[in-house]
């Protein structure tokens, strides 16, 4: 193997160093190796630095050379029993984090470490790291082993550590002295995971986890949110990329060009926001957050779940578009109230109400609001709610086609005077066709910043709203009803009122045009709202054209 000078320098003058030991008497030996054994024993960075080896992918075998944030790190995991580490690419914090863990079994009997990761295969690599640095160890530090094998080592004083992969009994039933949770953003079932095992840990067992982040919402982000906000025992630690002192600018410009933007993101920037997958760009969020989300300026209802930013205003049209709950536990109610030309959200609701309930509140709301179209999802539960409409006799309810066709948006207005033709129903129907659609034009509309939201709620269920594979929808233990009624609400507005809107200024604009010898059409009073034809004898009205 190559070594640089410095590394050269200190493997001769470890090779003096024993060499002179062996010349020392025999008690003198002895002592220095108890002086030795006290120092390792009492401080793990020192440890490390001196008597550990590591595998390295081009060098082979190389001291383990901590650098500052290296040793830094380990001092915390003396230090705190809970941590939980946002890194970058890189680092060493596995093989930091391997180093600990023998330390730990070196020096103490009977702990019991689990590494938990995506796969056994990862856990395993740990393990490994763990393994290589035993093996290099002098004679009178090693311990003796019990087992040894890729999975796990066990020592004779009782100490072991083993790799399993994800699951949700993963670490239950186990009495464990550290928890290490490796890529822990990116493991299945953690929720259920970290359930389980944290029980085990309630003796005073410690836990590491550490991770790239893969997006918010998930165990990882909420933990690491909560530790900044001081709402959990977790010490956390931030690794960006810049704590190396090797890596310079242009190493982070040449992450781009082989990862991509989004994934050196990921993977160097300690990013949450622009690491995950979300249906909008994480950024567009964040930006949307701090410029637009604002208190509502007044909350109604028993619970307060009525916001309000914006008071009915009798010369503007909205629409509310309403989402009913399933009724189990996790799911919610949710309405928008979107001012229709300008797309600004001036009302929400959000929480757990009865369908008949629910029916009344979309009914006021919708009166107070000039009247405005309601458009109520029918699927499942929400045709008890509409049916509450109906009884109601609210007449600008939302009716569709029944044999409605994506591109078909012409007939989904049809909520006055055409909502006793056949084929006609209350309500909008989300389908494996009209989803996606739906889903797409919610994105461009807040690519495009074409809306303005006011409300923390929304925002935050957008953050976890992802392609789960080709399906979007909210990360495990989340919701999405407010996201999904306002993505409903903007695909209305862009189809049906739009092309209304356009049809009836086509209609103006053509009645405006028309001349003849029996007479001009011309606005009634000059008003666009009343039409007239003049014919020179009586004005007839036209009024009936329009509606």
């Amino acid at each position: 193997m190559k070594l640089d000078l410095n590394e050269y320098l200190e493997v001769v003058l470890q090779f003096y160093y024993i060499n002179t030991m062996e010349r020392n008497s025999q008690g003198q030996l002895k002592d220095v190796i108890k002086q030795e054994y006290v120092k390792c024993a009492s401080d793990p960075v020192y440890f490390l630095k001196k008597y550990c080896l590591i595998q390295h992918p081009i060098k082979g075998k190389i001291p383990f050379r901590l650098y500052d944030f290296q040793e830094k790190t380990v001092e915390d995991f003396v230090q705190s029993r809970f941590n939980i580490i946002l890194k970058a690419r890189q680092l060493g914090i596995s093989t930091l984090t391997a180093g600990y863990s023998l330390w730990m079994m070196t020096f103490h009997q009977d702990k019991n470490i689990l590494v938990i990761a995506t796969k056994q295969e990862v856990a395993k690599n740990l393990v490994t790291k763990v393994r290589v640095m035993h093996a290099n160890l002098p004679s009178w530090l090693k311990q003796k082993c019990v087992e040894d094998n890729k999975l796990s080592l066990r020592y004779k004083n009782g100490s072991q550590i083993k790799a399993v992969s994800s699951g949700e009994d993963s670490g239950r039933s186990e009495a464990l002295s550290l928890l290490i949770l490796d890529e822990a953003a990116f493991i299945d079932r953690i929720d259920s995971i970290w359930a389980a095992a944290s029980q085990t840990l309630s003796t005073g067992g410690q836990c590491i986890a550490l991770s790239t982040p893969n997006g918010v919402g998930n165990w990882f982000h909420r933990t690491w949110m909560d530790a900044e906000d001081g709402l959990n025992d977790f010490n956390f630690i931030r690794l960006h990329w810049t704590v190396h002192p090797d890596r310079e600018q242009e190493w982070r410009d040449e992450q781009d060009g082989l990862l991509g933007p989004s994934l050196a993101a990921q993977e160097c920037d300690c990013d949450f926001i622009t690491s995950g997958q979300s249906v909008v760009d994480g950024a567009i969020l964040e930006e949307y957050r701090n410029t637009q989300v604002k208190e509502p300026m007044e909350k109604r209802g028993i619970d307060s779940n009525i916001w309000i930013w914006e008071p009915a205003n009798y010369t503007k049209d909205y629409v509310v578009c309403a989402d009913v709950s399933r009724g189990d536990a996790t799911d919610y109610s949710a309405f928008h109230i979107l001012e229709v030309e300008s797309l600004e959200q001036v009302a929400e609701y959000k929480g757990r109400i009865s369908t008949r309930d629910y029916g009344n509140m979309l009914v006021n709301i919708s009166t107070e609001y000039n009247n405005a179209l309601l458009v109520i999802e029918n699927n499942n539960i929400g045709w008890a709610t509409i049916q509450q409409v109906i009884d109601r006799e609210y007449e600008n309810l939302f009716y569709m086609s029944k044999d409605l066709q994506v591109v078909d948006v012409h007939r989904q207005i049809n909520n006055k005077i055409n909502k006793t033709e056949q084929q006609l129903i209350p309500g909008f129907t989300l389908t494996s066709k009209t989803r996606p659609l739906v889903v797409s034009k919610l994105e461009e509309f807040f690519r495009e910043k074409l809306v303005t939201v006011h409300s923390q709620r929304l925002i935050d269920e957008l953050f976890v709203f992802i392609y789960n594979g080709s399906r979007a929808e909210a990360m495990s233990g989340y919701n999405d009803d407010l996201v999904m009624s306002f993505a409903m609400g903007l695909w209305i507005r862009e189809t049906a009122l739009r092309l209304r809107a356009e049809g009836i200024s086509l209609q103006k604009k053509a009645m405006n045009s028309i001349t003849s010898n029996q007479g001009v059409y011309t606005p009634k009073n000059n008003q666009n709202e009343s039409w007239t034809m003049n014919t020179g004898k009586e004005q007839e009205s036209l009024d009936w054209l329009l509606n």
